[in-house]
């Protein structure tokens, strides 16, 4: 008789279920949590690492669409595993005015699906899977971003956004 699979450690998203909740430290050291937004639309995006050339490029698209996404009453945070201080530097280099969550034990990236099997070179290891979430005011996800052009992203959220 076959074996059953191996159930994944986390459920994957969709369009219309709860985000789950996260409480994370920003780049002052202060917690932030999801539930801090009632009432707004969030842009939650995940990225690899600050200082990289596309994690550089999707943020500064996003600081560049800030004041548009902040129109429509938008509010933007990205979560990487980086520490504050790695955060802090990015934020100062860059001029990033958004929220930069630090989560070095990928627990909210595991919930969020952002975890997970990568490859490069032919070699198979863990790591943060580049995507993005737009939550609604009440704290449903809205839409989701499994594939991201870092060059546009900011464009395609607000998009998206429009269209809600």
């Amino acid at each position: 008789m076959p074996s059953k699979p191996v159930a994944a450690e986390s459920k994957e998203l969709k369009v219309g279920d709860k985000a789950p909740a996260f409480s994370l430290k920003n780049t002052e050291g202060k917690t932030v949590k999801l539930s801090d937004y009632k009432g707004k639309k969030v842009v939650l995006y995940f990225y690899p690492k600050d200082m990289t050339p596309g994690c550089t490029k999707e943020a500064c698209g996003f600081r560049d669409d800030f004041a548009q996404l902040k129109k429509r009453g938008v509010e933007v945070i990205g979560v990487s595993g980086d520490d504050q201080n790695s955060h802090q530097k990015f934020t100062e280099k860059y001029s990033l005015p958004f929220t930069l969550l630090s989560d070095p034990d990928h627990e909210m990236m595991q919930q969020y699906g952002a975890w997970g099997e990568k490859s490069m070179y032919g070699k198979k290891f863990m790591g943060v899977l580049r995507m993005t979430y737009v939550i609604d005011e009440q704290g449903r996800i809205a839409h989701i971003f499994k594939k991201v052009k870092t060059e546009s992203h900011s464009q395609d959220v607000l998009q998206v956004i429009d269209q809600m």
